[in-house]
Protein backbone atom coordinates (compact mmCIF):
# COMPACT_ATOMS: atom_id res chain seq x y z
CA UNK A 1 0.00 0.00 0.00
CA UNK A 2 2.28 2.81 -1.41
CA UNK A 3 2.03 6.40 -0.64
CA UNK A 4 3.45 8.05 -3.48
CA UNK A 5 3.55 11.93 -4.43
CA UNK A 6 4.25 12.87 -7.59
CA UNK A 7 5.16 16.53 -8.34
CA UNK A 8 6.99 18.47 -11.25
CA UNK A 9 7.22 21.95 -12.54
CA UNK A 10 4.22 23.76 -15.01
CA UNK A 11 4.25 22.03 -18.35
CA UNK A 12 6.82 19.22 -16.87
CA UNK A 13 4.47 16.23 -18.06
CA UNK A 14 3.36 15.29 -14.84
CA UNK A 15 0.06 14.93 -15.91
CA UNK A 16 1.01 12.50 -18.79
CA UNK A 17 2.79 10.78 -16.11
CA UNK A 18 -0.55 10.49 -13.75
CA UNK A 19 -2.83 9.07 -16.63
CA UNK A 20 0.05 6.31 -17.38
CA UNK A 21 -0.06 5.56 -13.43
CA UNK A 22 -3.88 5.28 -13.94
CA UNK A 23 -3.75 3.07 -16.90
CA UNK A 24 -1.81 0.65 -14.52
CA UNK A 25 -4.42 0.69 -11.67
CA UNK A 26 -2.69 3.39 -9.74
CA UNK A 27 -5.29 5.23 -7.42
CA UNK A 28 -4.36 8.99 -8.53
CA UNK A 29 -5.31 11.78 -6.10
CA UNK A 30 -5.41 15.23 -7.71
CA UNK A 31 -4.67 17.82 -5.69
CA UNK A 32 -5.52 20.88 -7.88
CA UNK A 33 -9.04 18.84 -7.68
CA UNK A 34 -9.01 18.80 -4.16
CA UNK A 35 -7.94 22.94 -3.86
CA UNK A 36 -11.27 23.25 -5.91
CA UNK A 37 -13.58 21.07 -4.02
CA UNK A 38 -12.59 22.88 -0.69
CA UNK A 39 -12.90 26.23 -2.36
CA UNK A 40 -16.60 25.57 -3.55
CA UNK A 41 -19.02 28.07 -3.07
CA UNK A 42 -20.56 27.50 1.00
CA UNK A 43 -17.16 26.32 2.55
CA UNK A 44 -15.38 27.61 5.22
CA UNK A 45 -12.02 28.16 2.96
CA UNK A 46 -14.04 30.40 0.51
CA UNK A 47 -15.38 32.13 2.85
CA UNK A 48 -11.58 32.72 4.75
CA UNK A 49 -10.56 33.95 1.42
CA UNK A 50 -13.67 36.45 0.73
CA UNK A 51 -12.93 37.81 4.00
CA UNK A 52 -9.23 38.51 3.56
CA UNK A 53 -8.65 39.50 0.05
CA UNK A 54 -12.22 41.22 -0.17
CA UNK A 55 -15.49 40.23 -1.27
CA UNK A 56 -14.15 41.02 -5.60
CA UNK A 57 -12.41 37.62 -5.62
CA UNK A 58 -15.96 36.40 -5.79
CA UNK A 59 -17.53 36.07 -9.46
CA UNK A 60 -21.62 37.22 -9.46
CA UNK A 61 -22.79 33.39 -8.25
CA UNK A 62 -20.66 33.31 -5.40
CA UNK A 63 -17.50 30.82 -6.85
CA UNK A 64 -13.91 31.85 -6.61
CA UNK A 65 -13.13 34.17 -9.60
CA UNK A 66 -9.19 32.57 -9.57
CA UNK A 67 -8.21 35.36 -12.45
CA UNK A 68 -9.25 38.16 -9.80
CA UNK A 69 -7.49 36.51 -6.68
CA UNK A 70 -4.53 35.46 -8.78
CA UNK A 71 -4.05 39.06 -9.66
CA UNK A 72 -4.11 39.65 -5.70
CA UNK A 73 -1.28 37.37 -5.00
CA UNK A 74 0.46 36.62 -7.84
CA UNK A 75 4.31 38.42 -7.25
CA UNK A 76 3.29 39.23 -3.78
CA UNK A 77 4.77 36.98 -1.25
CA UNK A 78 2.64 38.22 1.48
CA UNK A 79 -0.34 37.22 0.46
CA UNK A 80 0.44 34.03 -1.16
CA UNK A 81 1.65 33.38 2.68
CA UNK A 82 -1.65 34.46 3.64
CA UNK A 83 -3.43 32.25 0.64
CA UNK A 84 -1.67 29.36 1.92
CA UNK A 85 -2.56 29.61 5.11
CA UNK A 86 -5.87 29.38 4.59
CA UNK A 87 -6.20 27.03 1.78
CA UNK A 88 -2.97 24.44 2.62
CA UNK A 89 -4.97 23.23 5.99
CA UNK A 90 -7.94 22.46 4.27
CA UNK A 91 -6.40 20.19 1.41
CA UNK A 92 -4.25 18.49 3.86
CA UNK A 93 -6.90 17.35 5.72
CA UNK A 94 -9.07 16.27 2.69
CA UNK A 95 -6.47 14.42 0.92
CA UNK A 96 -5.49 12.60 3.95
CA UNK A 97 -9.26 11.60 3.81
CA UNK A 98 -9.03 10.41 0.59
CA UNK A 99 -6.01 8.31 0.84
CA UNK A 100 -7.18 6.76 3.71
CA UNK A 101 -10.75 5.72 2.14
CA UNK A 102 -8.71 4.45 -1.19
CA UNK A 103 -6.40 1.74 1.09
CA UNK A 104 -9.89 0.93 3.14
CA UNK A 105 -11.48 0.54 -0.52
CA UNK A 106 -8.13 -1.91 -1.38
CA UNK A 107 -5.54 -2.27 1.14
CA UNK A 108 -3.15 -3.04 -1.70
CA UNK A 109 -3.66 -0.33 -3.78
CA UNK A 110 -0.74 1.92 -5.18
CA UNK A 111 -1.91 5.71 -4.19
CA UNK A 112 -0.55 8.44 -5.92
CA UNK A 113 -0.86 11.87 -4.75
CA UNK A 114 -0.85 14.58 -8.02
CA UNK A 115 0.70 17.37 -6.21
CA UNK A 116 2.00 20.72 -8.07
CA UNK A 117 3.16 22.27 -5.08
CA UNK A 118 4.56 19.75 -2.69
CA UNK A 119 7.77 21.48 -1.67
CA UNK A 120 6.16 24.29 -1.11
CA UNK A 121 3.46 22.45 0.97
CA UNK A 122 5.85 19.94 3.09
CA UNK A 123 4.37 19.05 6.47
CA UNK A 124 4.86 15.90 7.99
CA UNK A 125 5.21 13.96 4.70
CA UNK A 126 3.69 10.97 4.66
CA UNK A 127 4.89 9.99 1.33
CA UNK A 128 6.73 6.29 0.71
CA UNK A 129 8.04 7.68 -2.28
CA UNK A 130 8.52 11.14 -4.21
CA UNK A 131 8.52 11.20 -7.75
CA UNK A 132 9.17 13.85 -10.04
CA UNK A 133 8.75 15.20 -13.54
CA UNK A 134 11.56 16.90 -15.12
CA UNK A 135 12.47 18.64 -17.72
CA UNK A 136 14.99 21.91 -18.72
CA UNK A 137 12.77 25.09 -17.99
CA UNK A 138 13.84 26.06 -21.75
CA UNK A 139 12.04 23.01 -23.01
CA UNK A 140 8.90 23.69 -20.36
CA UNK A 141 8.66 27.52 -21.67
CA UNK A 142 8.92 26.35 -24.99
CA UNK A 143 5.59 23.64 -23.96
CA UNK A 144 4.41 26.53 -22.11
CA UNK A 145 4.33 28.23 -25.88
CA UNK A 146 4.48 26.33 -28.87
CA UNK A 147 1.73 24.30 -27.30
CA UNK A 148 -0.33 26.20 -24.63
CA UNK A 149 -0.10 29.50 -27.31
CA UNK A 150 1.28 31.72 -23.81
CA UNK A 151 3.24 34.52 -24.44
CA UNK A 152 6.55 33.96 -23.64
CA UNK A 153 7.15 36.51 -21.06
CA UNK A 154 4.22 35.60 -19.26
CA UNK A 155 5.36 31.63 -19.66
CA UNK A 156 8.67 32.52 -17.89
CA UNK A 157 6.92 34.52 -15.14
CA UNK A 158 5.04 31.21 -14.66
CA UNK A 159 8.05 29.05 -14.53
CA UNK A 160 9.68 31.84 -12.70
CA UNK A 161 7.10 32.08 -9.56
CA UNK A 162 7.33 28.09 -8.67
CA UNK A 163 10.00 26.62 -6.71
CA UNK A 164 13.16 26.32 -8.22
CA UNK A 165 14.04 22.68 -9.79
CA UNK A 166 16.99 22.51 -7.60
CA UNK A 167 14.53 22.06 -4.03
CA UNK A 168 12.54 20.38 -6.51
CA UNK A 169 15.05 17.62 -7.36
CA UNK A 170 16.38 17.10 -3.93
CA UNK A 171 13.56 15.98 -2.46
CA UNK A 172 13.14 13.23 -5.25
CA UNK A 173 13.48 9.39 -4.21
CA UNK A 174 13.07 9.07 -8.61
CA UNK A 175 13.37 11.52 -11.46
CA UNK A 176 11.45 10.76 -14.38
CA UNK A 177 12.77 12.49 -17.46
CA UNK A 178 10.39 13.98 -19.46
CA UNK A 179 12.69 15.90 -21.62
CA UNK A 180 12.06 13.65 -24.54
CA UNK A 181 8.92 12.70 -26.65
CA UNK A 182 5.70 11.66 -25.05
CA UNK A 183 6.31 7.58 -25.71
CA UNK A 184 9.66 8.11 -24.31
CA UNK A 185 8.13 9.92 -20.97
CA UNK A 186 5.64 6.61 -21.08
CA UNK A 187 8.18 3.89 -21.19
CA UNK A 188 10.13 5.85 -18.33
CA UNK A 189 6.81 5.41 -16.43
CA UNK A 190 6.24 2.29 -17.17
CA UNK A 191 9.42 1.47 -15.76
CA UNK A 192 8.78 3.23 -12.60
CA UNK A 193 5.58 1.85 -12.03
CA UNK A 194 7.77 -2.04 -12.46
CA UNK A 195 9.37 -0.77 -9.62
CA UNK A 196 7.05 0.76 -7.34
CA UNK A 197 5.33 -2.45 -7.34
CA UNK A 198 8.01 -5.09 -7.08
CA UNK A 199 7.64 -7.08 -4.56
Amino acid sequence: MPLIALTGGIASGKSTIARRLREHGAIVVDADQIVRDVQAPGSPVLDDIAEAFGPDVLDDSGALDRAALGTRVFGDDEALQRLNAIVHPAVRAESARRFAAAFAENAAAVVVYDVPLLVEARVDDPWDTIVVAHAPASERLRRLVELRGMEPDAAQKRIDAQVSDEKRLALADIVIDTSGTIDETIARTDAVWSRLTAV
